[in-house]
């Protein structure tokens, strides 16, 4: 199985930056292929934020499109998310998510990390 740990959620100003990371543990890490975030703020769903995949594609929500960046480093099984010129709308829940290749199977989550954005 693989577990996912996340950190680098807080509290930060409006147009402030954070840093999250997500690393992956466990007996299938090897056979991952995309990394990436989703978040859900209160009364919402849970949305995509940015994906990557192992060989370094990434992919944006609109909404976070040249404010956010996601990169990936496959020898610690770790992703990051670089938030930047972070908006009050920002604020939610952000949680990690890894998928195995097709050949492998598997979708994990992890626990969460709040990011709260203060006008």
């Amino acid at each position: 199985q693989v577990q996912l740990l996340e950190s680098g959620g807080g509290l930060a100003q409006a147009g402030g930056s954070l840093r999250l990371s997500c690393t992956a543990s466990g007996t299938r890490i090897h056979g991952l292929n995309i990394m990436g975030w989703y978040r859900q703020a209160p009364g919402k769903q849970r949305e995509m934020v940015a994906t990557i995949t192992r060989g370094g594609d990434p992919n944006y929500a609109d909404s976070v499109k040249g404010r956010f960046t996601i990169t990936r480093d496959n020898a610690f099984f770790t992703a990051y998310l670089q938030m930047d010129r972070l908006k009050v709308d920002d604020s939610a829940v952000y949680y990690c998510n890894a998928v195995g290749f097709p050949a492998y199977g598997g979708n994990w989550w992890g626990q969460g990390t709040q990011v709260t954005v203060s006008a």
